[in-house]
């Protein structure tokens, strides 16, 4: 049986959300370049809709894309079970774009550094950063998030997960889970 410990419930969650959007509002606002939001399969792509949300009520135009890493992950072959692959959705030229990559965690840095190989594989980004719900701190990779929601701490046995809506009678926030297998 799982344990789990909510660390940040709906309400914490959708208010670093919104300030999520706000830091980067304030950082690219009057860039004078096209913005875009890239969430990577699963959870960062609920993120990133979130984040566009929020923007577009700030005022900022951006593109919404959706990037499947499964085929670019360091672990493809390791694997017990076949990995499922999602729909890479990216509707506009990312050529000189400003791209925020998102995620809900970062853990080791390997999903980011996945992502960043298949991203560029569309196209040639004029910059791009990382925008994480939470940071877990120390990856294995030299990676780190330009906007991070919340920095938690746990050993590395544990996991964190982000629910955006109640799921299993769990409800939706962050928690720190105890897997059983």
């Amino acid at each position: 049986m799982n344990s789990y410990v909510q660390l940040f419930d709906a309400e914490q969650m959708m208010t670093k959300i919104r300030e999520l959007a706000v830091q980067i509002a304030d950082q690219f606002a009057n860039s004078g370049r096209e913005l875009a939001l890239v969430g990577i399969h699963q959870l960062g792509v609920p993120l990133a809709r979130l984040l566009h949300e929020e923007l577009n009520k700030l005022g900022i135009k951006t593109e919404f894309g959706m990037l499947d890493i499964t085929m670019y992950r360091d672990d493809i072959g390791t694997r017990n079970l076949l990995p499922m692959i999602h729909e890479t959705v990216i509707p506009f030229d990312v050529d000189d774009r400003i791209i925020i990559l998102v995620d809900d965690v970062l853990s080791s840095g390997r999903t980011i550094r996945a992502a960043l190989d298949a991203l560029t594989d569309y196209g040639r980004p004029g910059l791009i950063r990382l925008a994480v719900l939470v940071d877990r701190g120390e990856p294995e990779f030299p990676i780190r998030a330009d906007f991070v929601g919340f920095e938690v701490s746990l050993p590395a046995e544990r996991k964190v997960l982000v629910n955006f809506e109640t799921v299993d009678n769990v409800a939706a926030g962050i928690y720190d889970v105890n897997w059983q297998k």
